[in-house]
């Protein structure tokens, strides 16, 4: 019979919550006036790739949208709405798009691997893959291909971001704003920049032929 219950995590929360409480007594009490990040973060939906975690931010200090592989589709308008909100309410100044070496998701898709509905999801990084077969390729074994896959993906879904007409109308009256591409790693548990930060409609194309550049 499933499970009705999970006291395990209600205890967990309730243990967290007092840590948070004895660091800063009015922790919970600022959080709940307002948010405030100056951060976006595009993500893959893997349970190992904790967003605040890994950057080292609390709650309130990251604003997140996680998927499986971070793909950004110019249709999704869920991502398109956090995108939106994030930066025309809460006027965050960098959108980060990061991906992480092995990837199920982008594993799956490079090997075209049969997995029921999300196969339509992922057929926008076989996209990739198919458009960049040259660099998959010229990485080494499997595994290499693979993780070349995973940082072309996360270049595409930058330029995918800055071609969004969020991101452009805020480029447009001059709101401070940049979109980054970065990888993590889960062996060393390091980020890694992928030399693609757009900080203007002018600079898409260049910045992302120099990333394709030193692939």
């Amino acid at each position: 019979m499933p499970t009705r219950t999970l006291p395990e995590l209600f205890e967990k929360n309730r243990a967290w919550a007092r840590h948070m409480t004895e660091r800063d007594p009015a922790f919970f009490q600022t959080l709940s006036a307002q948010q405030a990040p100056r951060y976006l973060w595009i993500g893959c939906s893997d349970s190992r790739v904790p967003a605040n975690e890994i950057v080292g931010l609390l709650p309130g200090e990251l604003f997140v949208h996680r998927n499986v592989a971070n793909v950004v589709v110019h249709t999704d308008l869920n991502c398109l709405s956090v995108l939106q909100y994030a930066v025309d309410a809460l006027k965050v100044e960098h959108v980060i798009v990061c991906g992480h070496y092995g990837c199920g998701g982008v594993r799956a898709a490079y090997l075209g691997s049969s997995l029921g509905l999300i196969d339509n999801w992922l057929r926008h990084v076989q996209d990739v893959r198919d458009t960049h077969a040259a660099l998959v390729a010229a990485a080494g074994g499997e595994d290499a291909r693979i993780n070349r896959l995973c940082e072309l993906n996360v270049v595409e879904q930058v330029r995918h971001v800055c071609q969004t007409t969020i991101v452009a109308e805020a480029w447009r009256r001059q709101q401070p704003l940049s979109v980054h591409g970065w990888i993590y790693d889960l062996r060393d548990r390091l980020l890694h920049d992928l030399g693609c930060t757009v900080a203007a409609g002018a600079e898409v194309a260049s910045v992302y032929e120099q990333a394709l550049g030193q692939m």
